[in-house]
């Protein structure tokens, strides 16, 4: 897998070499626009890549194809990667998070580009303009790298793909309004649908996108059988989900040392995960409201987040999130135990699952 990562990055080298070359045209804030742009694409786990490259070994290895990924998959993955980078650009922005992998998050950089060019008006209203637009460059290159790659594969496997693809964008798309729209939409809801509407939101916004649907595609591009497709989507829809909830627990319990943005974040942006619903759950409806006001409010301390993470433990909340990554991940064990696919992948696949849900970053 390592080499396969490796051809990846060398993918995503040379196309924004490329790029830094066509930026030369539009003049030194253009290329400098191009260069902060790519530079969010550096760094990270290679998740969505490392899905999708299994998805196709799976399939390819009992295929005669080898376990060597052809260029097709190496750009599919490659374009994940820059999707993702663009949904976290966004994703920053509409969180107004100051960091991302121990870094200045988009925003915040061009920000400090716009002070230290000296140029005029608000530096901070530049670098959310110049973030949105980042974002927007990052989901075009995505489609340039897609494409390139399905001109390399069988017309009937490239058309699955970016089937799965174009499903993809919009799943995540919609997830991440839900995301938002939760946080203030929660109060219209019945206490006991919270964890349910939390759930809606993970699958879309991250379980889909994160696992289920780059398996898919990489699998699409090995010529999958419909069974195939469905045997690795019944294993990554589940194994997202329970992504996603150790997501949500990092984002409440992290150590910023090691996940690179503060602990307590998803408190003071008000997250309303699962985690939040369980806690609410367990709490007598009199304290709720107290513990509505905090979640969400950007001001929070140390002491007031130490109390939160203290209350989420002894209603039993956390303990509940950990049973539930435990189910999902058992789900996604039986998903595999019958279905046609290479037994190298079918190992490697397991090791990215146990990675992707008891990471702790």
């Amino acid at each position: 897998m390592s080499d396969a990562i490796e051809a990846v990055s060398q993918r995503l080298d040379n196309f924004f070499s490329s790029q830094y070359r066509k930026a030369g045209e539009t003049g030194p804030e253009g290329a400098d626009f191009v260069r902060a742009t790519a530079g969010s694409v550096q760094g990270g786990k290679r998740l969505r890549a490392r899905f999708c490259l299994t998805g196709w070994r799976a399939v390819a290895e009992v295929a005669g194809r080898g376990s060597t990924p052809d260029d097709a998959a190496v750009a599919a993955a490659a374009s994940l990667e820059v999707f993702h980078a663009a949904a976290l650009v966004h994703d920053d922005l509409i969180d107004n998070s100051d960091t991302r992998r121990g870094h200045p998050a988009a925003h915040r950089a061009l920000e400090a580009h716009h002070r230290g060019r000296g140029w005029a008006g608000d530096a901070a209203a530049f670098g959310r303009s110049a973030a949105i637009l980042g974002g927007d460059l990052l989901v075009a290159w995505s489609d340039d790298l897609l494409e390139e790659g399905l001109l390399r594969a069988r017309p009937e496997d490239a058309a699955v793909a970016r089937a799965e693809y174009g499903r993809m964008r919009r799943g995540v798309t919609i997830g991440q309004f839900l995301d938002i729209a939760e946080e203030s939409a929660f109060v219209t809801a019945d206490d006991d649908r919270h964890a349910e509407r939390a759930l809606r939101v993970a699958s879309l916004k991250s379980a889909r996108y994160s696992v289920e649907q780059p398996l898919r595609i990489g699998a699409a591009l090995a010529g999958a059988s419909d069974a195939q497709l469905d045997a690795l989507g019944a294993f990554g829809h589940p194994i997202g989900m329970a992504f996603q909830l150790r997501d949500d627990v990092l984002g409440v319990f992290g150590d910023a040392e090691v996940t690179g943005k503060p602990s307590g974040d998803d408190l003071r942006e008000g997250k309303r995960t699962v985690l939040i619903a369980y806690t609410r759950e367990g709490l007598a409806p009199a304290d709720r409201p107290r513990f509505d006001a905090l979640i969400g409010d950007p001001t929070l301390h140390a002491d007031q987040i130490a109390a939160l993470q203290r209350t989420i433990v002894e209603t039993g909340a956390l303990e509940r999130v950990e049973d539930l990554i435990s189910t999902y991940t058992a789900e996604a064990d039986r998903a595999l135990t019958t279905a046609h696919l290479g037994e190298a992948a079918v190992a490697e696949l397991e090791e990215l699952a146990r990675a992707a849900t008891a990471r702790a970053a």
